[in-house]
């Protein structure tokens, strides 16, 4: 069964992934030598976490490395994409690798290997040592540097083995949540302030890119967080804040990436970054493949009052919602439209990744078999969204579950659950749901009839 929609069918060679994050996973905060992170220290702010939970044991995936091995190779993915907790290999930010952590990341680069997943490492999924932020984080220029020193040392150590990585997660969310509204790590709150962030985040990608590549890297890209952006009314003024919205959320961050320039933000009343002689050079041919996270639209309307955002985020109408309630609404036929736009924009789009899709819904506690239905769809929505624009010609080669595991949502805590896996945090035991059991059958067949289309095709 794939719930409403009929089986798309994919070009030979089309990649099926699943991906965590080590943080939500790993548990064990204070074994062999790892370091304090800008989690950590948000974590002890009263308030900050939704449920007051503290991301440990969560799955305790540190101690269980072989679980999630194996019900990674028990879906059949290509990839799986996890991440390497930078306070777990230089718990300062600075200074010669804590071989605990490294040994640890080396054994399960193995694991996978072994089963017949290729890894598929994030470098840096949030997780910023303390020290690196009191020192300015990607506030600071020189943090571009420090991310390379530390990139060195895993690649060092990895890179005869992994051939493909990703350099940031959603730096878009690490700007505007992490400092602009303080609503994820570090919590700034310094509204357009944060924009330097940006630059210095593309900056490190590009930089540790480099570094990867002189490791051996086939393959280097970063995945950001995008979202189709709608206007509440069809007026002037909420498509002009919606091209504002678009701009802080995705063009900002894609178009230096593809073109080589930032848009124009002083026409929007926005300070230029912080960009010096050589800088976009670098960013510009950085990435083999372009990693786009998505969950869901955006809608947005003009602002009223005082307010010093010209933009208000609200319900996108018409449409159902996942866990998380209107903040989430469904409408796969988004992502298409956002795949198809940025092809449109960018002709020479390399390769297009989709490192990220999945969704939350409410559920039990307690270890369960889980007929989780509603995830089935959103996924098989989103999959046939993938399928219709690369019949429009989107270049897209890998398509993403999030998540393997149900994990520790962050400032949500273990409110959500957005896992093919359930997970009982008292307990650790892993249940696969319905979907995981959904995703597994529908690779096996996308890849069986791929096959018998290339057959008859020659």
């Amino acid at each position: 069964m794939y719930s409403d929609h009929a089986r798309p069918v994919f070009p030979h060679g089309f990649r099926w992934s699943t991906a965590t994050s080590a943080f939500q996973i790993e548990g064990s905060r204070d074994a062999d030598g790892r370091g304090r992170s800008i989690w950590d220290d948000f974590i002890d702010v009263p308030g900050a976490v939704k449920d007051g939970s503290t991301a440990d044991p969560s799955c305790d995936s540190y101690r269980r490395p072989e679980a999630d091995v194996a019900l990674a190779a028990g879906l059949g993915v290509d990839h799986y994409r996890f991440s390497i907790q930078w306070a777990r290999v230089q718990p300062d930010g600075s200074g010669p690798a804590n071989m605990a952590g490294l040994d640890h990341y080396s054994r399960f680069v193995d694991a996978l290997l072994e089963a017949g997943v290729a890894p598929f490492p994030t470098l840096y999924h949030w997780e910023m040592p303390s020290a690196v932020e009191a020192d300015g984080g990607w506030l600071n220029r020189d943090t571009a540097e420090r991310f390379a020193d530390y990139t060195a040392l895993v690649a060092e150590r990895l890179g005869d083995r992994v051939p493909q990585w990703y350099t940031l997660n959603e730096p878009a969310m690490t700007t505007l949540q992490g400092y602009a509204t303080g609503a994820l790590a570090p919590g700034k709150q310094l509204l357009f302030g944060a924009l330097p962030t940006v630059h210095h985040q593309l900056l490190a990608h590009a930089r540790a890119a480099e570094v990867l590549k002189a490791n051996g890297a086939r393959r280097v890209g970063l995945v950001n967080n995008h979202t189709w952006v709608l206007p509440l009314h069809d007026t002037d003024e909420d498509r002009m804040v919606a091209a504002v919205y678009d701009t802080i959320h995705n063009r900002i961050f894609s178009e230096p990436l593809l073109e080589g320039a930032y848009p124009d933000l002083e026409a929007l009343g926005l300070p230029p970054m912080p960009v010096q002689p050589g800088d976009l050079d670098l960013i510009r041919w950085s990435i083999d493949f372009y990693g786009i996270n998505f969950y869901n639209p955006t809608t947005v309307t003009a602002a009223h009052g005082e307010s010093p955002i010209p933009f208000e985020i609200v319900p996108t109408p018409g449409v159902p919602v996942t866990g998380f309630g209107p903040e989430w609404p469904i409408m796969p036929e988004a992502l298409r439209d956002l795949l198809v736009d940025l092809h449109a924009r960018h002709p020479h789009l390399p390769p297009v990744i989709i490192g990220e899709n999945g969704a939350s819904f409410p559920e039990p506690e307690s270890a369960t078999r889980v007929e989780d239905t509603d995830r089935i769809g959103y996924l098989s929505g989103h999959i046939a969204a993938v399928a219709e624009a690369i019949d429009a010609g989107v270049p897209v080669e890998e398509y993403t579950v999030w998540s393997l595991l149900d994990n520790w949502e962050w400032a949500d805590g273990y409110t959500q659950r957005f896992g093919l896996v359930h997970v009982d945090f008292a307990t650790g035991e892993r249940t696969p749901k319905a979907s995981y059991d959904w995703y597994r059958s529908f690779i096996a067949d996308a890849r069986a009839e791929a096959s018998a289309h290339a057959e008859v095709a020659r």
